[in-house]
């Protein structure tokens, strides 16, 4: 390999790294609404674990592992799941590195591995929810179900699956989603919210490219809750 060949290489990947670097800086931070549940609840208490948060409420048999969306702060979507735990599903907000659960896809087996419950759930908001789709199918442990918030997988899914959207959602590929139920090959569920959007499953903002919600994002957090419940109901 000549020189400049060489150089030319270097230069491009400290360019290439640089630039990631630069763009990982930039993502969707948790509001105030959200992170007033960092100390938790009367009814749910909330633990830094290495990769993320622990929501323990009253239950112990059925717990949710939940991937982020991409560049979306981890701790954005605590209301929504401290619901839930505060209703006997303990949940675990997965802190993905840069903000993108590419790069964090295996994250569960930890989790996992270190705790003790009969029924394992994932689930993920957008890039999250095909992240967690890779590791349902890479994985050899027993999940239960697959919970998808304005996702879908790129690939067959053999567990059952719920499928929660708005209709106002401006990000995600209706074609890719819809030409993605039939690789569900299980339980399908799908759930259509309303006035919903994208970024209302969590408080992080207004996300770009998205449509304007009609519904506060405590109506469509409440809807989602219900739908999870149901839909764990009917699986454990």
């Amino acid at each position: 390999m000549n020189k400049k060949l060489k150089i030319g290489i270097i230069l491009f990947i400290i360019v290439f790294v640089g630039g990631f670097f630069v763009y990982a800086q930039f993502y969707y931070h948790a509001e105030k609404t959200a992170t007033d549940y960092l100390n938790g609840t009367d009814n749910v208490k909330v633990t830094k674990i290495s990769n993320g948060l622990f929501l323990d409420g009253y239950g112990n048999n059925t717990t949710i592992i939940f991937y982020p969306g991409a560049k979306v702060e981890y701790t954005s979507y605590l209301p929504l799941f401290t619901d839930l735990a505060s209703k006997g599903i303990d949940c675990y907000l997965v802190e993905m590195p840069f903000n993108l659960a590419f790069f964090g896809i295996n994250s569960a087996d930890g989790i996992i591995e270190n705790s003790d419950y009969d029924h394992y759930f994932m689930a993920g908001h957008s890039l999250g929810g095909a992240m967690a789709s890779s590791y349902v199918n890479g994985t050899d442990k027993n999940i239960s179900g697959l919970i998808y918030l304005s996702s879908h997988s790129p690939k067959e899914i053999h567990v059952p699956v719920l499928s929660i959207r708005g209709t106002n959602d401006g990000v995600i590929n209706l074609t890719s989603y819809n030409e993605a139920k039939s690789l569900m090959k299980n339980n399908f569920t799908e759930i259509i919210i309303n006035g919903g959007n994208h970024a209302q499953f969590g408080y992080y903002g207004v996300q770009s490219g998205d449509g304007q919600a009609n519904i506060t994002p405590e109506s469509q957090q409440n809807q989602t809750v219900d739908a999870i419940m149901k839909f764990i109901s009917a699986n454990t």
